[in-house]
């Protein structure tokens, strides 16, 4: 299934900064981030097996809700 960006990170330097991703029919969305490795806040959302935190700039989500609105 194609992907389609969204929305990146626009201080970006190489092309491969966090960037939010839907899916070809909208229907799911991915998130590249920075892996989370922090015990501490792992340990606060309490993942399940199979799963994983990512950490994303703000501006990713906020450039992507910002531009819906429009």
């Amino acid at each position: 299934m194609a992907l389609r960006k969204l929305s990146g990170d626009s201080d970006c330097k190489n092309g491969t900064c966090p960037t939010l991703w839907s899916t070809e029919d909208e229907t799911t969305y991915l998130v590249q981030g920075f892996v989370v490795t922090d015990p501490d806040q792992l340990a606060q959302i309490g993942l399940p097996p199979g799963e994983t935190v990512v950490r994303v700039p703000a501006n990713v989500l906020e450039d992507y809700f910002r531009a819906q609105r429009n």
